[in-house]
């Protein structure tokens, strides 16, 4: 019975596992890792193209870019373990996303009997990574329920601010709104005590306030805001859209036109400056129907981006924006996979346009649909 009772008490792993807390700028962190990511593997590939593909090493050596991406990676792991500041996760997020980037950008010589860093199955597999991240990252960015617990973690975080003498006054009333919500909580009595002591202290005239100043990114975004306010009218915004998506629209029809033609035999594959990078992966049965396959989705999106912008020149808003928010989500998830295959990085220009007019169609949708008429 004794030994019982001592096992119930005694601690055990699954009793110290407790409910994981969101840090506090996990959604900014997680951004810097994703467009350094992204920037990296473009810049790599941009700067290879350039240089004529040079090897650092010699004739026994190779120093392959996916070491320096193991050291970015490794730096990014370690400056956490070692230094408690704020702005370790802002270096060690970009570190995260430049390492990621320089080892996935070499993924072809490691899927391959030959290391063949040219394989065509490289480019989707860094585009499908590259979308997880980005699911990933608008999962992070959803506000998650918080309980005194969760509060408690946010505002001892916040707390950073004033060892570093560095809590502006809006900080200030964030930190101890927060606090206040703690104490008047009943969950968790124990937390609320010291969330009530936390809040004397920040009350008290030996607190130590820095001046309200906008930092870099404040200030742009006070830029993007008059630039808005003064620009960004409903029609601007809706004939942009009209003309981005059209434009897209008839760009792929176009490529499903000139891949039609070498689909029937009236034109050869090799003749097509734009698609050389295709010609050695049109190959077999499978890489015919992957073709096809491609073909046909290039030409459904491309149909429903041209309808998408008749319909919003008709006044048919909501419908409209539907039909282009559709077409450039099955674009970017499903096509681009398929394209990435055939046209290897070339592809990344058109995803960031297709991903630019995306962000647009979703802005528009918020704050301006609702003012138009639907007809």
């Amino acid at each position: 019975m004794a030994d019982e009772e001592r096992d119930v008490k005694r601690p055990t792993m699954v009793r110290r596992i407790r409910k994981a807390v969101r840090r506090e700028g996990a959604p900014r962190y997680l951004l810097i890792t994703l467009l350094s990511f992204a920037a990296s593997v473009g810049l790599t590939r941009l700067f290879l193209e350039l240089a004529g593909y040079p090897q650092l090493g010699n004739a026994e050596l190779h120093i392959a870019h996916v070491l320096w991406g193991g050291l970015f990676l490794f730096v990014a792991s370690v400056l956490p373990l070692i230094f408690a500041n704020r702005w370790v996760y802002v270096l060690g997020s970009l570190c995260a996303g430049l390492g990621v980037g320089l080892f996935i950008d070499e993924v072809g010589k490691f899927i391959t009997q030959t290391n063949n860093y040219f394989h065509p199955a490289a480019a989707p597999i860094f585009y499908a990574f590259f979308l997880i991240t980005v699911l990933v990252y608008l999962q992070v960015r959803r506000a998650p329920e918080r309980d005194g617990r969760d509060e408690l973690y946010g505002a001892i975080d916040g707390l950073a601010e004033v060892l570093d003498h560095d809590l502006e006054p809006s900080e200030l009333r964030a930190l101890q709104r927060r606090l206040q919500r703690i104490v008047e909580g009943a969950d968790h009595p124990d937390l609320a005590r010291l969330a009530s002591s936390l809040l004397t202290f920040l009350e008290s005239d030996a607190l130590h306030l820095a001046p309200e100043l906008p930092g870099f990114a404040e200030r742009w975004l006070a830029r993007l805001r008059r630039f808005e306010t003064r620009w960004i009218t409903t029609m601007r915004m809706k004939a942009a859209i009209i003309g981005g998506v059209g434009a897209l629209g008839l760009y792929s029809l176009v490529k499903f036109g000139r891949l039609l033609l070498v689909l029937v035999g009236t034109a050869s594959l090799e003749s097509l400056v734009d698609y050389r990078v295709i010609a050695g992966q049109v190959a077999g049965d499978s890489g015919v129907i992957w073709f096809m396959a491609r073909m046909g989705l290039e030409a459904g999106v491309a149909l429903l981006l041209i309808a998408a912008a008749v319909t919003l020149g008709l006044g048919k808003d909501r419908l409209g924006i539907g039909l282009a928010y559709l077409s450039l989500l099955l674009s970017l998830t499903v096509v681009n996979l398929l394209v990435f295959y055939f046209e290897q990085f070339s592809t990344m220009i058109k995803a960031s346009i297709e991903f630019v007019l995306l962000l647009g169609v979703l802005y528009f949708r918020r704050y301006h649909v609702e003012l138009t008429n639907d007809g």
